[in-house]
């Protein structure tokens, strides 16, 4: 089974994802799992993990109705206002369907890189692994300080780096070593894992194999074959990539793997992490 594990489907007339703008002519339109069908079967993936885009409940029940009647969604990351009094209880509802396998907070666009460390997050993080689900970290390199904080204060809880932590590829040798100093240490913690997703998007327009191997290279050194997942990250891919390019640059990379390490990293991690 070869699992997608961070793609998304949206619909801007939905009118909650903020980021989301008619100058993004690329992606502002609906996608949804007909659009995604027919790449997924090329790329021989059969299932996907669907990530939420937008900070609102509405959108988190919107892909759960999204996946109640499509195959091909094994999983929802949704998003809870995990700091509301009301998370544990919302989270507990959304746990009652089968589908739902973690929440996302947008920590990228938060005015506060140390959010993440908020010690009142407790409440909603407990209600997290009672109810044995995951979490998504969307961080760059300035948020692992106090990632690490949180990922120490909640060692039973399964954390997963999204997109590599968004190296700064596109600036070249800029900003690489506080960015590979930052995943060493986040690797350090054993019950964080890493999407090899994300990485195109971060870099420069005609991209190679050649532009992601030491960023892919690092990630594999320090995460290892059983920690890692692969992602598309589809639609948001198309910006500067397309969906069968970036899974074979992810196959050549990982060529040195051996098949049942592949397997893992292509389906296997991402089924074991979100319990699907």
């Amino acid at each position: 089974m070869h699992i997608d594990a961070h793609q998304h489907y949206w619909d801007p007339a939905r009118g909650d994802y903020g980021w989301l703008t008619p100058d993004l002519e690329s992606l502002y339109r609906t996608f949804g799992p007909e659009d995604l069908a027919p790449l997924r079967e090329r790329a021989d993936v059969q299932r996907t993990v669907v990530v939420q885009a937008a900070p609102t409940i509405e959108e988190t029940r919107y892909l759960l109705d999204l996946a109640r009647n499509e195959a091909s969604i094994a999983g929802v990351v949704g998003w809870v206002p995990m700091l509301s009094n009301d998370a544990p209880a919302l989270i507990a509802e959304l746990a009652r369907d089968a589908k739902f396998k973690g929440i996302r907070p947008m920590l990228q666009d938060l005015a506060d890189d140390n959010w993440i460390a908020n010690p009142d997050l407790a409440p909603a993080v407990e209600a997290l692994i009672a109810h044995d689900l995951a979490f998504d970290a969307l961080i760059f390199t300035r948020h692992v300080e106090a990632l690490e904080t949180f990922a120490t204060r909640f060692p039973k809880l399964r954390i997963v780096v999204d997109h590599g932590a968004k190296p700064p590829i596109r600036d070249g040798q800029t900003g690489w070593q506080s960015w590979a100093d930052g995943i060493t240490r986040l690797a350090s913690l054993p019950h964080l894992h890493c999407k090899l997703s994300g990485l195109a998007t971060e870099a420069s327009s005609g991209w190679t194999e050649a532009t992601l191997q030491s960023y892919v290279g690092h990630l594999l050194k320090s995460f290892g074959p059983t920690r890692l997942m692969w992602g598309s990250d589809w639609p948001v891919l198309n910006l500067n990539g397309d969906y069968l390019l970036w899974h074979s640059v992810a196959n050549t990379l990982l060529a040195e793997l051996s098949d049942a390490e592949r397997e893992a990293v292509f389906g296997a991690n991402a089924t074991a992490f979100y319990r699907l």
